[in-house]
């Protein structure tokens, strides 16, 4: 009495077995294409249709599908097959005046165009032109602001910030330092609403303020860790007495480099005598308007992300605790900044982005001159 029909016997050669594995095991691959990669090489193994059904936990059927798809097309089968899909009802001219219009114009009484206001504009759908956006990168309702420094010794003060950062010198201790000024020490007018399951926590828009504090700090470069320490003035005064901390927590055999920007309180006659009464001491100053230099930066997102943006201080000595309880949870377990970028390609991304805003700034007077007419 037959019990079925015999499976038919499935066969491997290395190349398959081993790109099978690969597809099977890889975490990359899609879920879908993993699972017919388990269902071939379990078929190869001798099991019937029912058995690899089981251990795989997929139908039969499943099981049958793909293994008569290996058999046909080898491995080709098991990848999903080109759907053509709807025809298209536009066309590439029609794509590209949605794209001209989209850069060189604006609507009228608006900055900038919407997916309603183009499709009106143009006779198309709204989701056809959110489809074009999309496939071309266009996102006119984002903006972002820039600032290229004018300084002169930018080219020198890039490669000597950055040659600090990623070729450190030896014996030395590099800290990147500045304040953190004027943090508000804030209360809502009403209480938290703590989160909930499927409700996120909740706050009045609206505060109370209770004073100010000026967070000091440096960063250890090597280690990452950061010296801090708070005033509720920002003056030369203070910042002296933060180096004299920073003095006295540094060992007095070590070289010390100290990498800061140009704020007035850093450049007055009491600094500099500070600074040339200790010639272990080096001074770096990041470019005008380059304080994304200073890594330090970098901490103080972390700071204003973890507990100043979202806390509820009823006094400035309870956010001056939030402060250091923070600087102690980050010292627990510090972890450096790593600087990946060289020198050479920060200046030549300021270079090819200086070039496209002279580029904008010639075509825009250009434009104004034809209008005008002179």
């Amino acid at each position: 009495m037959r019990t079925g029909r015999p499976k038919t016997t499935l066969k491997l050669n290395e190349d398959e077995e081993r790109e099978l594995t690969s597809l099977a095991h890889r975490s990359r691959s899609a879920p879908a294409l993993g699972r017919r990669a388990r269902i071939v090489l379990a078929c190869a193994g001798g099991s019937d249709n029912k058995t690899v059904a089981r251990q795989l936990h997929v139908t039969p059927g499943t099981v049958g599908k793909w293994r008569n798809r290996f058999l046909q097309d080898r491995l080709e089968g098991l990848y999903d097959e080109p759907r053509p899909g709807a025809p298209r009802t536009i066309t590439d001219d029609q794509v590209e005046k949605v794209v001209v219009r989209t850069l060189e114009s604006t609507p009228r009484g608006a900055t900038h165009w919407s997916t309603r206001e183009m499709a009106k504009a143009t006779g198309h759908s709204h989701m056809t032109i959110s489809r074009i956006w999309q496939a071309f990168g266009l996102q006119p309702h984002r903006s972002e602001s820039f600032k290229l420094s004018p300084d002169p010794l930018l080219v020198p003060k890039v490669r000597d910030i950055v040659g600090l950062y990623m070729n450190p010198p030896e014996h030395a201790v590099v800290l990147c330092v500045d304040e953190k000024s004027q943090i508000q020490a804030l209360d809502r007018t009403a209480p938290l609403l703590p989160m909930r399951p499927g409700q996120a926590e909740r706050r009045t828009h609206d505060y109370k303020r209770h004073g100010t504090t000026s967070l000091f700090a440096a960063l250890d470069v090597k280690s990452g860790k950061v010296l801090g320490q708070t005033h509720h003035r920002h003056r030369s005064i203070e910042f002296r007495k933060f180096l004299d901390r920073i003095a006295a927590s540094v060992p007095p055999d070590q070289q010390v480099h100290i990498i800061m920007d140009n704020y007035g309180t850093h450049k007055t006659p009491l600094i500099r005598s500070w600074f040339a009464k200790r010639p272990r001491f080096h001074v770096h100053f990041t470019p005008t308007y380059g304080s994304w230099l200073n890594l330090v930066e970098r901490w103080f997102a972390e700071l204003t992300m973890k507990q100043i943006r979202r806390g509820a201080h009823r006094s400035v000595s309870e956010l001056e605790r939030a402060i250091f309880e923070l600087l102690d949870a980050h010292h627990a377990d510090p972890k450096p900044f790593v600087w990946t970028k060289s020198a050479e390609e920060i200046l030549a991304s300021i270079a090819r982005f200086g070039q496209r805003t002279a580029d904008t700034q010639a075509a825009q007077l250009m434009s104004r001159t034809n209008v005008t007419g002179h």
